[in-house]
């Protein structure tokens, strides 16, 4: 170092009381070493004492210790800059200044004072300029002692409350602010003084005497103050503000939370009602959610601007308190609360901008009518003070108000409150809209799917039959699941349960077509294994004409990969004949109320375009009871676990009822939740048989002559029967369809009577024609043969069966005699 910058060091304040002592004897011995040399240069006393004090300093300086230890006994002593090492090897500049410690009647020592030089030369990090930083910082400081009394603190500390430093002198910190959690921050204190180890990062929110109606949040840290010795003396601590920043986290908080929690569902009250939860109590004590009640429908919003001119009706959609029982005078969830006109809420639907009242007139009345008891309220007797009401907009469009109230917190709603509030309700805004729009096509769906399905099932009695049909919960489940019950000639039934992929409107849309395809195949007469066939390419001649692929998930028709099955019961003897085009086979349950699952080829799904469909004929004891579903009734279990799920659905269907009608729905209960992912139906008809008194037959040569026995053997048992009315028009049935059989056809015939809910003529003959109604000129001599059996026949057709034809012909057994 030169003579200037020695001079200039020389010159400098050197402050003792933060300086390190040691103390040497006149050969350089380190002779002492205190705490605060130690925690400058990391060696311990037992390290150091009795050691040359060359072996603390750089190389370069160790050389210098003879020529200084010459200038401070010529001078009395000497002060600069050395390069000292600490214990780990790393230099470290330090102020020194050496003076003699001579006792006129002991050995020559020297005291050394050393000061690390951590600032730039011409700076003085003395004491005054340490108080100076401490006293002047932002930063709010103070020191307790080991009794956590103040012993001093600075003027910013002076801005948290609890007044002057003179009057902290002494007291503790519970007594100056009574407002704060004292025990918490003195137990942070107490761990500190115990334990040595500082605390960093401590958050406190209070609300102190200094601002009453105002939560205020700070940040402090610990540290603990010893001695020379090593003893704990007290803490030293600071508090920092953090208040906007604490409502800057717990306005993130909440939205973060309204994030996770509103909107979950596409049910309006529900979203309404998670709206309220939300916002209680985190940021309000009581929110009111009311809505048009166009939207609660899933209705159209009215055209243009809302008047505010009379009293406006909202509905109560969600409503939450931090009282577990609201205030009296407030509308209950679903009631309509009627605002008055120009009232802050009414102003706020109609103009839509948001609106805030800091202090709530507390002699003013609820803004409502009609509420319970007969009146109004005021502020006062509900104990609300400050109010916020921010409209429910969404996409342009005003669905509501929600009202935020405090009762328990006193700090007033603010402009940033009112952010937030607008923040929120946007939020829950567009989910109440999405929503309604949710309900609104839900709605729409299911009135249509249910307009499609059979109000009523046709009376008829070849089966006793019960339906039902459970809807899906969601839209995206809502799909084209559908049955229905046929009346087919001769007392037979068709019995039709179908599905259509695919979700919502469109699949209700295809299921009406099918439903309708199948009503008209049905009323051909034609085999189950036929039906499916003309609907097979029915669907996939639809598909082509619109331009789709045959995968079911491609845009277009949702008729294609559609599943049905088609099952027809001829109650005469019992006989079943089925078949299915991509649909769960039927199960039987036998009269002893055993299960069986008919062994039928599934198929390929409609339009598919697969191998041919394959029908089965069964026999059926009369009491069986056939149970035709769609694959929603096993949706519970996994896809590969057929079997499984037949075990599920032979164990609920062997479970007794009263009635079938209760069986059905046992059924579905049993194995689908109540509101399931897909849509399930289920169709279950138990079987009767025609008794031997309600049916004759004769087998008819083909001779013209046999006409007139046939026409007399039909009276006579019309006459057993006891409907002799019907005889005339029976015998021109007879003679007309008898006659039609010898003339165009061959073979055996044979005639049939069933005496049902109507009386059933048939002729079969071994001919493979159909026959044609005829309209004849006035002029000609024939041809007016099935014209007069359509003229007096409530209805009749034509079904071909293996052998040829059959021709039928039904009469009313309710309606007037001819």
């Amino acid at each position: 170092m030169g003579a200037d910058e020695e001079r200039g060091v020389a010159r400098q304040r050197f402050d003792v009381a933060d300086a390190a002592p040691l103390l040497l004897d006149a050969r350089g011995v380190v002779t002492s070493w205190t705490r605060g040399a130690q925690r400058l240069l990391e060696y311990p006393a037992a390290e150091v004492v009795g050691t040359k004090v060359t072996g603390l300093l750089a190389a370069e300086d160790a050389g210098r210790v003879p020529e200084l230890g010459e200038r401070c006994r010529a001078a009395g002593g000497w002060a600069g800059l050395l390069t000292a090492r600490r214990r780990d090897g790393q230099p470290v500049r330090v102020m020194v200044r050496i003076t003699s410690a001579v006792d006129a009647r002991g050995p020559a020592r020297w005291l050394v004072l050393l000061s690390e030089m951590a600032q730039a030369p011409g700076w003085d990090m003395s004491r005054p300029t340490l108080e100076q930083m401490v006293a002047r910082s932002p930063v709010g400081i103070a020191v307790v002692d080991v009794d956590l009394r103040f012993v001093w603190s600075n003027a910013a500390l002076e801005e948290f409350g609890g007044g002057p430093a003179q009057q902290r002198l002494g007291r503790r910190l519970a007594d100056i602010q009574p407002g704060m959690d004292a025990e918490s921050v003195e137990a942070q204190m107490r761990r500190v003084l115990a334990t040595g180890e500082p605390v960093v990062g401590y958050e406190h929110v209070a609300r102190l005497r200094s601002a009453p109606h105002r939560e205020t949040a700070h940040m402090l840290s610990f540290t603990r103050l010893d001695d020379e010795q090593g003893r704990p003396m007290g803490v030293y601590y600071t508090v920092v503000d953090i208040t906007d920043r604490h409502r800057a986290r717990q306005r993130l908080a909440l939205l973060d939370r309204a994030g996770e929690r509103i909107g979950r569902t596409l049910d309006i009250t529900r979203t309404a009602q998670e709206l309220a939860d939300v916002a209680v109590s985190g940021f309000a004590d009581l929110v009111c959610v009311d809505l048009l009640e166009s939207v609660l429908r899933g209705g159209e919003l009215p055209p243009g601007p809302l008047s505010d001119t009379d009293l406006v009706p909202l509905r109560r959609a969600g409503q939450q308190s931090v009282d577990e029982n609201l205030p009296e005078a407030v509308v209950g969830i679903g009631e309509v609360a009627a605002y008055l006109a120009g009232s802050p809420p009414v102003r706020s639907l109609t103009t839509g901008r948001s609106w805030y009242e800091e202090r709530l007139d507390p002699r003013a009345k609820e803004w409502a009518t009609g509420l319970p008891g007969g009146r109004a309220a005021t502020f006062l007797e509900l104990g609300l003070h400050s109010v916020l009401i921010v409209p429910v907009r969404a996409r342009g469009v005003t669905l509501g108000v929600t009202t935020f109230f405090r009762r328990r917190r006193q700090d007033p709603f603010d402009a940033d409150d009112l952010s937030l509030a607008e923040d929120l309700v946007s939020r829950a805004a567009v989910c109440v809209d999405n929503a309604r729009r949710y309900t609104r096509e839900r709605d729409a769906a299911l009135v249509l799917q249910r307009s499609l399905l059979p109000h009523r099932l046709p009376q008829q009695n070849a089966v006793e039959v019960a339906a039902y049909y459970r809807p899906a919960d969601e839209l995206t489940g809502l799909g084209g699941d559908w049955y229905d019950l046929i009346p087919l000639s001769g007392a037979r039934v068709a019995l039709v349960v179908g599905e259509v992929p695919g979700h919502g409107i469109g699949a209700a849309a295809s299921m009406g077509r099918l439903r309708t395809a199948v009503r008209t195949l049905a009323a051909l007469d034609l085999p189950p294994e036929e039906v499916l066939a003309h609907l097979d390419d029915l669907v996939a001649r639809n598909a082509r004409e619109d331009g789709v692929g045959p995968e079911p998930e491609s845009d277009g028709t949702q008729d294609l990969g559609s599943g049905c099955v088609y099952v027809v019961y001829d109650p005469v003897d019992g006989q079943c004949a089925m078949a299915s085009a991509g649909h769960p086979a039927p199960a039987v349950v036998l009269p002893d109320g055993s299960v069986v699952f008919v062994d039928l080829p599934q198929g390929s799904p409609l339009g598919a375009g697969g191998p041919p469909f394959e029908s089965v004929e069964l026999a059926l004891a009369e009491g069986s009871v056939l149970a035709l579903h769609t694959d929603g009734l096993l949706a519970g279990g996994p896809e590969q676990a057929v079997d499984a799920d037949r075990e599920r659905l032979r164990r609920a269907l062997e479970r007794d009822t009263a009635s079938i009608d209760l069986r059905c729905r046992t059924v579905v209960d049993a194995l689908v939740p109540a509101r399931p992912d897909d849509d399930v139906a289920l169709l279950m008809a138990r079987t009767r048989l025609l008794g031997d008194d309600q049916v004759a037959d004769w087998d008819l040569p083909g001779d013209p002559a046999v006409v007139a026995e046939a026409r007399k053997a039909a009276a006579r048992q019309l006459t057993e029967w006891d409907l002799e009315e019907l005889a005339f028009t029976t015998e021109l049935v007879v003679s007309e369809l008898v006659t039609n059989a010898i003339r165009h056809a061959a073979g055996p015939i044979r005639l049939r009577l069933i005496k049902e809910r109507a009386l059933i003529c048939e002729v079969f003959d071994g001919g493979a024609t159909a026959p044609h109604l005829r309209h004849p000129r006035t002029t000609d001599e024939g041809g007016r043969g099935l014209l007069l059996v359509s003229q007096f026949s409530q209805r009749w057709g034509t079904r071909f069966t293996p052998e040829g034809k059959i021709i039928w012909a039904e009469q009313s057994l309710t309606g007037p005699a001819i």
